[in-house]
């Protein structure tokens, strides 16, 4: 009998379960990382269109989100979604994406903030608002 060949092949056999093993419990994890929020939480202060969507901003407690949505849900298209404080960087989703980008939530305070967002050809830039 070999029984270096029995030893490799148990140990392949258990490094195969650990792993599948692991993978189940990743599992649940990115699943809750899937569903994450679909919206921005507070009160809609802005909802600013363009050709071929719109961004809507909601503010609550300090905080600003957006989210950019097209005028036509459907396939895959290229879509971002940015809001910056001012004084701030940033924050940026950006892919492409079916329903939205976003949502993007930055600590502004009571500083004014600049969203961006795009569709496909279409954008908007806020310019600094909600001063």
């Amino acid at each position: 009998m070999d029984w270096g060949g029995i030893r490799r092949r148990t140990a392949v056999g258990l490094g195969v379960l650990t792993a599948a093993g692991l993978f189940a419990l990743a599992a649940p994890g990115s699943a809750e990382a899937a569903a994450a929020p679909t919206r921005c939480g507070g009160h809609r202060v802005a909802t600013l269109p363009f050709t071929t969507g719109s961004v809507q901003v909601y503010r609550s407690d300090g905080y600003v989100c957006a989210i950019t949505v097209p005028r036509r849900p459907g396939p895959r298209q290229t879509m971002s979604v940015s809001v910056q404080a001012r004084g701030g960087r940033p924050v940026v989703d950006q892919g492409r994406f079916i329903q939205r980008a976003g949502p993007v939530t930055v600590h502004a305070g009571h500083r004014c903030v600049r969203v961006l967002g795009t569709v496909g050809g279409g954008s908007v830039n806020s310019g600094w608002i909600l001063c």
